[in-house]
């Protein structure tokens, strides 16, 4: 490490406009700056052009170079698919067949962006890595340890999806949107420096889902078609046949191919039966949950009943909530108020105020 230098950062560039404000922040705060572009199409996938505002799609790269040329920046496209496919695709269409809804994202992030691309970064010498996240990360000199702040702009903000990196990772990250109260203000930088992204869309849904049809992913990935089902309520009873349980996620109403009459909601999948659990309203609200494979940034051992907030999905209002110790490493939370479909597979979030605390992947509501 003492090789590296800490003058120079590696930058993840999407081809977006946030990460192309962040290089040009980076250059003028006097760093040596050096682009990258991950290149994580799949093999068969390379005449795959991404949606609009998309981030994985291959004509990013054309947006992204036109960028570092703009900004006189070393720009280099890397190989990262066999990561992605491994890190990211198969998570996710494991999680599916295994009846819990992925945040790939959170996945990308944990494992690309912040340990491919760190990885990487180093080789080149530098000793940060950066991105376009809305987040703020400080030193604080009291614990000795770096920490992660919600972003000025609380309708930007993207801690929840950087919980589960490590004090390792987290020392060598510089996001530099973070002090920004919106994304406008990003925005007019780049149209003040004429960058072809500055009107650039966001991203949306999954960037390696190009038509957002889950199920057709899922059965070219596994080369098998995804076995129908049964809908039972919840005593049990057949209500009607489902089209495959990677079709559904909990608290869903819309697209279920029943009618029974009144709102109907999705409330919990067993992929062990092959079953959806149908039932009202009510029943998708629960009051904790069981969270797995936890990851506390800078705390070490908490005491149980330690009072959060928590998210348990993006853009979530935070709730007050308490933390426990369970089982086999396992964090039991239990909130002040019932919480509408609580989702197993998807990220837990626990906060301190603006503080990002660190969270969990969720196993099941209770």
């Amino acid at each position: 490490m003492e090789s590296l230098d800490k003058k120079r950062v590696v930058i993840g560039m999407s081809g977006g406009v946030d990460s192309s404000v962040a290089a040009y922040l980076l250059k003028k705060q006097g760093y040596d700056v050096i682009g990258i572009m991950m290149n994580v199409w799949p093999e068969k996938g390379e005449d795959f052009q991404e949606k609009e505002g998309g981030c994985c799609g291959l004509s990013a790269v054309d947006d992204a170079r036109r960028v570092a040329n703009k900004l006189d920046i070393p720009f280099y496209v890397v190989n990262f698919k066999e990561a992605f496919e491994k890190k990211v695709i198969d998570y996710f269409v494991d999680e599916y067949m295994n009846g819990r809804t992925p945040n790939p994202c959170i996945a990308c992030n944990k494992y690309l962006k912040f340990e491919e691309l760190l990885k990487k970064a180093h080789q080149l010498g530098a000793y940060y890595v950066a991105t376009g996240h809305y987040a703020k990360i400080q030193y604080d000199e009291t614990i000795d340890k770096s920490i992660i702040r919600k972003s000025n702009s609380i309708k930007k903000d993207q801690t929840y999806a950087l919980y589960n990196l490590t004090q390792n990772q987290v020392r060598h990250i510089l996001m530099p949107l973070g002090e920004f109260s919106s994304k406008e203000e990003v925005r007019k930088i780049a149209m003040d420096l004429g960058l072809d992204t500055a009107a650039k869309p966001d991203s949306q849904e999954i960037c390696f889902v190009e038509d957002d049809n889950y199920g057709r992913f899922i059965e070219e990935e596994r080369g098998e078609e995804i076995k129908k089902g049964k809908f039972v309520d919840i005593d049990g009873n057949i209500l009607g046949e489902h089209k495959g349980i990677v079709h559904y996620t909990i608290g869903q109403r819309k697209g279920l191919g029943i009618a029974l009459g009144k709102p109907t909601y999705v409330v919990r999948i067993d992929p062990i039966k092959n079953e959806v659990v149908l039932g009202d309203n009510k029943d998708v609200f629960n009051m904790g949950l069981i969270a797995e494979n936890v990851n506390f940034i800078h705390l070490g051992k908490f005491v149980d009943g330690l009072e959060v907030e928590c998210q348990i999905r993006y853009n979530s209002k935070p709730s007050k909530a308490k933390l426990y110790h369970y089982s086999n490493g396992l964090i039991k939370v239990l909130f002040e108020e019932g919480q509408r479909a609580i989702t197993p597979g998807q990220a837990v979030v626990f906060y301190d105020g603006d503080l990002l605390l660190g969270g969990g992947t969720i196993t099941k509501a209770i």
